[in-house]
């Protein structure tokens, strides 16, 4: 479906504020990840301002939308949208990493919005699940969607949620994964290939939905596809590029986990005007 320019738009400088919230948080700690984070901005940012139901003043309220962010170490994109939408004050992002902050190096409950802890990789699709066989036990509409990183689905575990998702029909389940083609240790073709992805997804028993992660109206069509369909689990593999929007960082692996230096963050800022 055609969506209207201005909302366009505004979600796409939405994400220009969340790019430059990540680079300013990053700087001021300096350590983090930087890569990962950056190229997920476009979808959380669809997903926070336009398809999740909350409340900030009530992060408990039973019918809210669930997110869990299973590659955690990204949170620092997490933490700049909680923020903006009203979660905790934007001064708090300042705090990351640092000694008692409600902002760590990985989410846990202490921060206002997250819904579970997040650390080792692979776990976070059982999770999900698990948030979505209660929404059917308590008989609640609510929806739930979790980011996947790309080198993060090596993990057998992911693929035994997988096949549970799909086994128990989860349709009130969407995975959105980051395929930027990078992981700590390299491309992700190189230590682990992932094709054929859409085919695996397929097989297990999933609705495949393949977009550019970048552009906003392919990112809104996914998540309203994703919602229309009945008796299975739906996963959107999202095309992205590692460091989206700083044009020094995009698709270099030392930016997977080394965050700016204050010069650095400089010339980032800029280019994010």
């Amino acid at each position: 479906m055609a969506y209207p320019q201005a909302q366009v738009k505004e979600l796409e400088e939405k994400a220009k504020q969340v790019r430059r919230l990540i680079i300013r948080m990053l700087a001021e700690a300096g350590s983090g990840h930087p890569g990962g984070s950056l190229s997920s901005v476009d979808l959380i940012t669809a997903l926070y301002f336009k398809v999740l139901r909350y409340d900030p003043k009530n992060p408990g309220w039973p019918e809210r939308d669930r997110f869990h962010l299973s590659k955690g170490h990204c949170c620092p994109l997490l933490y700049a949208v909680l923020a903006q939408v009203g979660y905790f004050p934007i001064d708090e992002l300042w705090t990351l990493r640092r000694l008692n902050s409600l902002l760590q190096g990985h989410p846990d409950r202490r921060t206002p919005g997250v819904e579970v802890a997040s650390g080792s990789l692979g776990q976070g699709l059982s999770v999900a699940l698990g948030m979505s066989l209660a929404a059917k036990i308590d008989q609640k509409s609510y929806r739930v969607y979790v980011l996947l990183g790309d080198g993060e689905i090596q993990e057998g575990n992911v693929w035994e949620a997988a096949m549970a998702c799909a086994h128990y029909k989860r349709d009130n389940l969407c995975a959105i994964l980051d395929y930027n083609g990078f992981q700590i240790d390299g491309k992700t073709a190189d230590v682990m290939n992932l094709e054929p992805i859409l085919a695996k997804w397929q097989a297990f028993g999933w609705h495949t939905i393949e977009i550019n992660g970048h552009n906003m109206p392919e990112i809104l069509s996914a998540y309203d596809e994703a919602a229309s369909i009945k008796g299975q689990p739906s996963i959107i593999i999202a095309h992205t590029i590692k460091g989206k929007g700083v044009s020094f960082m995009e698709n270099v692996v030392d930016f997977h986990g080394r965050a700016p230096t204050k010069e650095e963050a400089e010339k980032a800022l800029k280019e994010l005007e």
